[in-house]
């Protein structure tokens, strides 16, 4: 994490801070309410109440900082708990300036956030609920895109693995074999630069690794979703997310993977032609932030990606087959041709294992990205 990116994460800590101070001074929280309140946040190792400060116990090294009770967080303390200089961290307030921050400076107080544009304050607010390692350590947020995954194609090759781009609206978003991708406002579209050294034909297992998190992240939040396979999240028998994995290879190299993720987060409409098989977390009666869904997922997927890299994938698997909504049915296998077809399972690939119901009773597995799903009398 850049020295900008831990200056702000620590005055966004002492932004968030001063509301609870504020709300504990007017008693409208009790002392059990501010244990529990801090306790939420994972870096507070412990506090005290003195001297109308809030001295706060901060990260592995239990670092001390005081956060007055209006806010503001000694250049001294910021320096000391990130380990840097007093030097270091003015260029950093400076370049969140440019970036968009409103900062107060005051002498002998320190530093305070005073306001945020909405760029500003989406990108920090995930990057101070993340607790990665690498994804989403360099993290691009914009309004509006042609594609998440097509932005991060072009700039690939100079990016490092784990680079995050995150949209709340895509002008040309894509779906799997060619589709297009019904992207309008409301919706949080994520793409997310790999670069593993793995053989071409375990990519498309990551495809289910962002599946697993996805729908994990989601139970987290209480949104109990599942998994079509191989790329669509469920909720009430419709579609609220979907991924696309791609990948850029020359014939003996990999050079990279992206994966994008289109989630319907806040939308209340539909056009006619997907109504009937797509709707929003929100339509379905969950009221969650964009922030809280983006962190979640960013923290699970890189998890379980690192667990993939290592040889262990018994998570992930135990996920989407727990979660999935086509194991057991008789559904149609859809390609240059239409199959009738009871599954299985789902192997250790992470591909279907199907019987086919034509009266040969044969059994094949199925990779990913060769066909489409069809319950028998609707959408799944």
């Amino acid at each position: 994490m850049s020295t900008k990116d831990k200056v702000s994460k620590l005055l966004l800590l002492a932004r968030n801070v001063e509301k609870i101070f504020c709300d504990y001074d007017s008693k409208l929280i009790s002392n059990n309410e501010l244990d529990e309140i801090l306790s939420l946040n994972g870096d507070i190792n412990s506090y005290l109440v003195k001297d109308e400060k809030l001295i706060l116990k901060l990260g592995d090294n239990n670092k001390r900082v005081e956060i007055s009770k209006d806010g503001y967080i000694s250049g001294e303390d910021i320096a000391n708990y990130i380990g840097l200089s007093r030097v270091s961290i003015w260029k950093a307030i400076n370049a969140l300036e440019n970036e968009g921050y409103e900062i107060s400076k005051r002498r002998n107080k320190g530093y305070k956030i005073n306001s945020l544009n909405n760029l500003c304050s989406f990108k920090y607010r995930v990057k101070s609920k993340i607790k990665t390692e690498f994804v989403g350590d360099d993290l691009i947020y914009l309004d509006t895109v042609d594609s998440t995954n097509t932005y991060l194609s072009r700039c690939a090759s100079s990016k490092k693995e784990g680079t995050v781009v995150i949209s709340s609206e895509q002008t040309q978003g894509k779906g799997r074999v060619g589709r297009a991708w019904e992207s309008k406002s409301g919706g949080i579209y994520i793409s997310i630069l790999l670069k593993p050294m793995i053989a071409m034909n375990k990519v498309s297992f990551i495809t289910q690794i962002s599946a697993a998190a996805l729908v994990n992240s989601l139970s987290i939040l209480g949104v109990d979703s599942s998994i079509k396979w191989p790329n669509d999240i469920i909720l009430n028998n419709k579609k609220i997310a979907g991924i696309l994995t791609e990948m850029s290879a020359e014939i003996d190299r990999l050079n990279y993977v992206i994966v994008g993720i289109g989630i319907n987060n806040k939308q209340t409409e539909f056009d006619d032609d997907i109504k009937d098989k797509a709707t929003s977390i929100k339509n379905e009666g969950y009221d969650i932030d964009d922030v809280d869904v983006v962190s979640n997922f960013l923290n699970e997927f890189e998890q379980m990606y690192r667990q993939y890299l290592e040889g262990e994938r018994t998570e992930v698997l135990d996920i989407i087959r727990n979660n999935s909504v086509v194991i057991g049915k008789e559904i149609y296998l859809i390609s240059d041709r239409r199959d009738f077809v009871r599954v299985m399972d789902i192997d250790d690939d992470g591909c279907l294992v199907v019987k086919f119901l034509d009266g040969s009773q044969k059994i094949e597995k199925i990779f990913t990205g060769e066909v489409s799903l069809r319950g028998k009398d609707r959408y799944i």
